[in-house]
This record gives structure tokens, C-alpha cells and sequence, in this order.
């Protein structure tokens, strides 16, 4: 599923394209808005919150759409059809530019107003304006029991963070991903790196946790099960937490990070 960092510059793309344009087209692909058309309204912005977006239109309407997995908004110039076996969920064309929404895990259409409908539930996001590190902290505490690693990819304590980057984070604060977080002492520390790893990466494709950019040398963990250790040459294990089957990937080094 793509993280914040991907979400965030998805948001760019479709700003770059639709931005204070007029809808000439829309087409939704879900039976619950097939009869809506915003086709002569001007695109207003679209903003990511965490690992969602808001495309908002003049007359107090946003539509959100969330990626999921497999999910992408694509810019091709109006007019062009999408490759035989796409499946096309939400087409938003000006005079210049078309996005189609392909495989959408979502996709709804809400009163700006009440955006707090479908993303009102998310802690701060880590790529936001309201990331706030200490409110984070606070809601990860309230389930001290919780394992850190579940507690991290709960949208409902921090917006934007997957399995790529709770990973990494984990890795280099030396924290066992099935530790409880009442046994955390520095918590703050570890949201603080969270957020400072997704910022790093928000304005480039490749997710880069080690400073090496070079391929094959990007990341600590994510990408390395069976792979020695960079730091203390131990194999790095791959294993399975949480519910969602999505989410449920973990990596860790159990030299680096001790039980």
C-alpha cells in the first residue's frame, strides 16, 4: 500500500493538473455516484491526509479516494483511453490534462464541510500541517498493552505511515517490533524519526532510510529478509503482525533490535 510520502506526492501530481482548472469532465465508476457529474466546476486544490486524498471543487464538494494497494492516479492528455484491462474508477479532465483514478480502494464524494466524514477518524499525519508529535505520543500511550508495531500502523494514532516505514524506524531506534509500548521510555523519539523519514522521502520516488541512494543499498530492513545485517552482519527476519493482510509484513534484525 503506498505510504505518506507517496500519497503526498500523488496530491502534487493531480495540482500540477487540475488546479484552478474547469472540470470539462467526470465520470464516476461506483454505482453510489454514477449520476454525479462536477463537469464545469473549477478544481479548487488537492490536499493528502495521510494516506488519503481530497480533490476539492468549487460548491463545497471533495472527492475522496484512497489507493490501497494496488491504486493510482494517472495524467495522460485528454481524450486518451486507458489500456485494454484497467480498471478505471474515476475520470477528472480539463481542456489539458485527464487523471484516472485506477483501482481506487475508494472513492466518495462529500461536502467540503464535512470532510471529518471520511478522514475525521485519523490522528495527526506526519506530512501534515497539524502534525503534532506530542498528540501522537499521547494516543499511543492510551493502549500501553498495544505492540508498538501494530500501534504505529493504527491511522488512528499517526496518518501515513505503512509497513516500509515502521520497518526502518523500528530498525534504527533498536525496538523489537512486538515490544508493548508501555515498555517504550522514548516514544518521542521514535514518532520524531518517523516523521523526519517520510519528510525526507516526500519529493522523490525511491525511499531512501540510510542516506545511500546508490539501488540495493536504500534501505536497512525493508527489502533485506534473509540478507546479513548492515550494521551487525546478523540475518534479517521476515515475519507477519496485525490484522490487516495488507499490513501484516514485518522485518526486523534481532541483533539490532532485542527482545
Amino acid at each position: 500500500m503506498p505510504e505518506g510520502d507517496a500519497v503526498y506526492r500523488t496530491a502534487a501530481k493531480l495540482r500540477d493538473a487540475l488546479d484552478g482548472r474547469v472540470l470539462t469532465r467526470s465520470d464516476f465508476r461506483v454505482p453510489r455516484y454514477a449520476t454525479a457529474d462536477l463537469s464545469g466546476r473549477t478544481v479548487l486544490t488537492t490536499m493528502s491526509r495521510g494516506k488519503h486524498l481530497l480533490t476539492r471543487v468549487e460548491g463545497d464538494l471533495t472527492v475522496h479516494t484512497h489507493l490501497r494497494m494496488d491504486g493510482s492516479w494517472r495524467i495522460v492528455p485528454p481524450g486518451r483511453r486507458p489500456p485494454p484491462g484497467d480498471q478505471v474508477r474515476l475520470i477528472l479532465a480539463n481542456a489539458e490534462w485527464q487523471a484516472m483514478g485506477v483501482k481506487l480502494g475508494m472513492v466518495d464524494l462529500v461536502k467540503t464541510a464535512e470532510e471529518d466524514r471520511v478522514v475525521g477518524h485519523l490522528g495527526p499525519d506526519l506530512l501534515g500541517a497539524d502534525w503534532d508529535p506530542q498528540e501522537v505520543v499521547r494516543r499511543l500511550r492510551a493502549d500501553p498493552a498495544r505492540t508498538i508495531g501494530e500501534a504505529l500502523l493504527d491511522q488512528r494514532n499517526l496518518a501515513g505511515i505503512g509497513t516500509i516505514y515502521r520497518a526502518e524506524t523500528l530498525f534504527l531506534r533498536g525496538v523489537w517490533p512486538w515490544r508493548e509500548v508501555g515498555e517504550i521510555e522514548d516514544l518521542d523519539g521514535l514518532v520524531s524519526l518517523a516523521q523526519r523519514l517520510l519528510d525526507a522521502n516526500k519529493d522523490h520516488a525511491a525511499t531512501v532510510t540510510t542516506g545511500d541512494r546508490r539501488p540495493g543499498n536504500q534501505t536497512w530492513v525493508y527489502g533485506r529478509a534473509g540478507r546479513p545485517c548492515r550494521r551487525c552482519g546478523t540475518r534479517i527476519n521476515r515475519g507477519e503482525m496485525g490484522a490487516q493482510p495488507q499490513e501484516r509484513l514485518i522485518l526486523w534484525c534481532d541483533g539490532c533490535q532485542p527482545r
